[in-house]
């Protein structure tokens, strides 16, 4: 399946073609939708009705066929995490909550299942984890606007998410279309304001951007001295992705808080609890941090919540967070965590999977992507 080469040249849509290239389809089709603001049905009809609102719009045949081509697909998956978070209410409503970071994550599989190229790929499930934003940011004290434009610039292009937003107003039936399209209409303008409406935001220096991301009351453009003491390489990605590999070649000086290698000193099953893994490793950072030790933390850390966890934890002894990301194509994957000593099962690999989300630079000093397909 290559939904980017379904992509029309103009508005004219095949959709029987779409839905046969599609399966997950069907699902959307099963999915209800509040009729208040969904007054036009299920999922799977709004988003046709979303993907026919772009086709119609002037700026996006506009744009380079790179650009168009990705905000097709992305407008075809925006709404796929919904049938996973719908719940019909006490009170009789449907609500279909976190959606939208649960269609990045969906999204992110299926389109590496497919062979989409890496960059192509991101930016389309960082457009997909915040499709929502433009309807809602300029409700936002001016501050909190400006932190989340500036979050999303770091890995969403703001003008093609407020495109895809205004496709996603006008494929639907409701009583405030209107509004919604003034408010992705402020919200291209505030970023256009802010300066990161086609570009990410760039701060003084990586250590500015770090803390701006930690501290609430950051101006963007204050320059945060750097006082690190040390540096932490934070690995990241699938089991079989070659953590190990790229540990061994690059940081082979450095001491490493492996957690397969916790796991075997404590006798602990990847399948078992992993509080006493962590707790173990993590009183092992400690111990590097308070000798201002670098050194590096060899985990799966997939998912944003895991990973600041521990970078609060490197933040607060003052050390400099890199995250190396590693990933390789499925097959390549499957075939070398098979030749592990232990394999992680298959099973494993997928739930790890529901928790998928790539670091990107609001989360450390430096991120670098290590990416074979």
């Amino acid at each position: 399946m290559n939904l980017f080469d379904l992509c029309p040249a103009g508005p004219a849509l095949d959709w029987a073609a779409v839905e046969a290239a599609s399966p997950w389809m069907a699902e959307l089709a099963r999915c209800p939708q509040d009729p208040v603001h969904h007054a036009e049905g299920d999922v799977a009809t709004h988003t046709r009705m979303v993907v026919e609102a772009l086709l119609a719009m002037p700026a996006w045949r506009a744009l380079p066929d790179a650009d168009r081509r990705l905000l097709w697909v992305a407008a075809l998956l925006h709404d796929i995490g919904k049938p996973r978070t719908t719940r019909a209410e006490d009170d009789g409503r449907i609500t279909a909550r976190g959606h939208s970071a649960v269609g990045e994550r969906m999204a992110r599989q299926l389109l590496w299942e497919s062979g989409a190229p890496f960059a192509e790929r991101e930016q389309i499930a960082a457009l997909i984890r915040f499709h929502q934003a433009p309807f809602f940011l300029i409700e936002r004290e001016q501050a909190a606007a400006q932190r989340m434009a500036l979050q999303i610039s770091q890995s969403a292009r703001c003008d093609l998410l407020a495109l895809l937003a205004e496709a996603d107003a006008r494929g639907r039936i409701c009583a405030d279309q209107q509004r919604m399209l003034d408010h992705v209409a402020l919200f291209a303008e505030f970023c256009a304001d802010q300066g990161c409406l086609r570009a990410p935001w760039i701060f003084p220096s990586d250590h500015s951007r770090f803390w701006y991301f930690r501290r609430e009351d950051r101006d963007p453009s204050y320059h945060v001295y750097d006082a690190s003491r040390c540096e932490v390489t934070v690995m990241s990605g699938l089991p079989g992705a070659g953590k190990d590999t790229w540990v061994e070649r690059h940081a082979a000086d450095l001491p490493v808080i492996s957690l397969d290698q916790v796991r075997a000193i404590l006798k602990v099953a990847p399948t078992d609890q992993q509080s006493p893994v962590l707790a173990y490793a993590r009183e092992q950072a400690r111990e590097y941090l308070r000798r201002s030790q670098s050194f590096v933390w060899n985990a799966t850390t997939l998912s944003r919540q895991r990973r600041a966890e521990l970078i609060g934890l490197l933040a607060d002894y003052d050390a400099r967070v890199r995250i190396v990301y590693v990933e390789v194509a499925p097959d390549t994957l499957f075939a070398q965590n098979n030749q592990r000593p232990e394999p992680v099962p298959r099973a494993a690999i997928g739930r790890m999977m529901d928790r998928w989300e790539l670091p990107d630079l609001t989360e450390a000093h430096a991120v670098e992507y290590v990416v074979r397909q």
